[in-house]
């Protein structure tokens, strides 16, 4: 068995030697790595790392519910509405598993202070054109 790296369909790729965005299996399982993005605030930022995982499922040959879990990781807690708002304009039916949890700062140690979201998403293709149960 093996697995196939995916990239942003606009051809952005993370630094040589450093991370993969996305690997899928042969059996359609996928993990996709931390993604952040640019924005003004929560929601802005929320919404920029959904639509990078939806690209990233879609060149892969999937769809967003496709996704079955998210781990999100913020800085400010309070903030867990603006997260929610922005996923519920990505997913249709059930919505992954997640888990979301308070930390200090996200990215890497050089990352930008104003970064405050980074999700991470794992699933299968085709997963959501089997149905749930």
């Amino acid at each position: 068995m093996s697995y196939r790296v995916v990239n942003l369909p606009d051809g952005s790729m993370p630094p040589p030697q450093t991370w993969s965005n996305m690997k899928v299996h042969d059996s359609g399982h996928f993990h996709i790595s931390g993604l952040t993005s640019p924005g003004d605030g929560m929601y802005e930022q929320a919404k920029g790392v959904f639509d990078k995982a939806r690209r990233l499922v879609e060149a892969a040959g999937g769809a967003m519910d496709d996704v079955m879990v998210m781990q999100i990781f913020v800085t400010d807690l309070d903030e867990n509405t603006e997260v929610w708002r922005a996923r519920r304009e990505f997913f249709t039916g059930d919505y992954p598993c997640s888990t979301l949890i308070e930390v200090s700062r996200v990215g890497n140690p050089k990352a930008d202070p104003k970064v405050l979201i980074e999700i991470n998403f794992s699933g299968y293709i085709g997963a959501s054109r089997q149905g749930s149960g």
